[in-house]
């Protein structure tokens, strides 16, 4: 199924669509994908209209936390390499290394990995989009693996696209990231580590989403299926919004 044209619709449609994503992407990493002591998690962040998929290692309350979960499971990066379209490696900027944020326990289980998709209201405004990649950054600082989902074209609050926001708090920048101008949509996958691996992926609207890696060490990761699961997310969106984001003429009825 083709990436739609997500500005034909207005937030609120998106939005609908965005938490039932969440729920098929949780679904099909909990059904097998994820190796043995790992688990995935929709949460709506209190005061945040974002809904994140949080994977999470399993590892008894009482233990202390391990500086890495245990290298079993998943794919290893130095044999089966991503297949995305660029790679990049980037060492933080001594700012972000300092900034603090709570590692979030749930039920004392660490946090290792998240998923983000980009919504309009993260991108509405130059402070949103800000706190946005100030997000990303702080859980790569804490050594939490990021993939970030932004099938919105770039705007005047992120002129190279969610991706290009981030990669400038991430190194302390001011330097324009390269947008395909025939491919704005961003897939970014960002290992945390000393030096930050950034795998990414551009697709133009009408394109198929390809498979992108979830890092859960910074040697190994899981592909996360997102073609299956946007059809499966986008075939329960009422016809009425499906005929508009196809550029059909809805159906008014009589």
């Amino acid at each position: 199924m083709p990436v739609h044209d997500w500005t034909r619709v207005d937030a609120g449609i998106f939005h609908d669509f965005h938490t039932v994503w969440i729920g098929a992407i949780r679904t099909a990493l909990n059904e097998g994908l994820l190796p043995e002591g790992y688990y995935a998690l929709a949460e709506q962040h209190a005061g945040r209209p974002i809904t994140d998929v949080l994977t999470l290692h399993a590892s008894p309350a009482s233990s202390p936390p391990m500086p890495l979960p245990p290298a079993t499971g998943g794919t290893l990066l130095a044999e089966a390499p991503p297949r995305v379209g660029r790679t990049q490696t980037v060492e933080p900027a001594a700012l972000a290394r300092r900034r603090s944020v709570a590692v979030r326990h749930v039920s004392g289980h660490r946090l290792v990995a998240l998923i983000e998709i980009v919504s309009p209201a993260n991108k509405d405004r130059v402070r949103h989009a800000e706190d946005f990649a100030a997000k990303v950054v702080s859980a790569l600082d804490v050594g939490v693996h990021v993939l970030v989902v932004d099938l919105f074209p770039p705007g005047k609050h992120d002129p190279d696209g969610m991706h290009g926001t981030i990669l400038r708090r991430l190194v302390g920048s001011d330097d324009a990231y390269d947008l395909p101008e025939d491919e704005p949509l961003t897939l970014a996958s960002y290992a945390a580590g000393l030096e930050v691996g950034i795998y990414l992926s551009h697709v133009a609207i009408g394109a198929t989403l390809p498979e992108m890696p979830l890092f859960l060490r910074p040697d190994r990761y899981i592909n996360v299926p997102l073609e299956p699961t946007y059809h499966a997310a986008y075939h329960g969106l009422p016809a009425f919004w499906r005929d508009v984001l196809e550029g059909q003429a809805p159906n008014l009825g009589t």
